[in-house]
């Protein structure tokens, strides 16, 4: 199922995706799919005819593991940790399909990561792996912007990866998603058009369940919070004024344009 959150020039609603006779429809749901039933309004709307809008906006936090694919962590000229790495993105980080990206007034040199992200359904405190998947909604695609001159200049990351608008997500959650299969999911990012990553989510060091479980060992895991994965290998800067895409088989296609203010 694929859960989206769109507007048509009035308040953003919720609802289902899916094709009717060849063509994509989106069926208005009441309320927050995170909190209440889904129960549709009746409403029927060719999705060409709204604006999709980023499918969750997390309670309080994207929670995200660096350094998950060795073949990135290579390229940056970096070791895989011992200890998983992870690092906080806020919420104001976070836009929609479509949406610009802004490059911030101190970098000069704002890369791409593409990125499967997971959101989370309940509270979650001290899982075990095995416990994960009860407490996942479903998947989306993410883009974790980096302001790579900005991470080689100090030793944390906030200025790298918090700016505003350097998480986009979407283009709505997919609830029926296999992200455990031996073969893994196909996950890929492309600049206008020109392929920049191709990778596998079966090449990550650490498992969605087990990223999740050790998150939640140290945070409380809220409905709606996000957790970024890691990405593969590929990463490249790209210039204001170009489109990037993140592209994630079994969900679709992430697209933003990045601008300079």
């Amino acid at each position: 199922m694929r859960i989206a959150r769109f507007t048509t020039g009035e308040d953003p609603m919720y609802g289902i995706v899916q094709e009717k006779d060849g063509r994509d429809m989106v069926y208005g749901i009441t309320g927050d799919p995170l909190y209440t039933e889904i129960r549709p309004t009746g409403t029927i709307t060719p999705l060409e005819d709204v604006r999709l809008l980023a499918p969750v906006i997390p309670r309080s936090k994207v929670v995200c593991v660096g350094r998950n694919y060795a073949a990135h962590a290579a390229e940056l000229g970096n070791e895989v940790p011992d200890q998983a790495l992870f690092f906080l993105k806020p919420n104001t980080a976070v836009v929609g399909p479509g949406d610009p990206v802004v490059v911030p007034s101190y970098s000069q040199e704002v890369s791409l990561e593409a990125e499967l992200a997971v959101v989370i359904k309940r509270m979650a405190k001290d899982l075990s792996p095995e416990q994960v998947a009860d407490h996942v909604l479903g998947y989306t695609c993410a883009n974790d912007l980096t302001a790579r001159d900005a991470q080689r200049g100090e030793k944390q990351w906030f200025r790298a990866k918090s700016f505003d608008t350097s998480c986009p997500i979407g283009p709505w959650i997919e609830t029926d998603l296999d992200v455990a299969g031996p073969g893994g999911l196909s996950i890929s990012s492309a600049v206008d058009g020109e392929t920049a990553q191709q990778g596998s989510t079966a090449d990550m060091i650490r498992s969605v369940a087990e990223i999740v479980a050790e998150i939640s060992s140290v945070v409380t895991l809220l409905p709606g919070d996000l957790v970024l994965t890691g990405t593969p290998a590929g990463v490249r800067t790209v210039e204001p004024g170009a489109v990037i895409d993140v592209t994630i088989e079994g969900i679709g296609t992430l697209s933003n344009p990045l601008v300079r203010r």
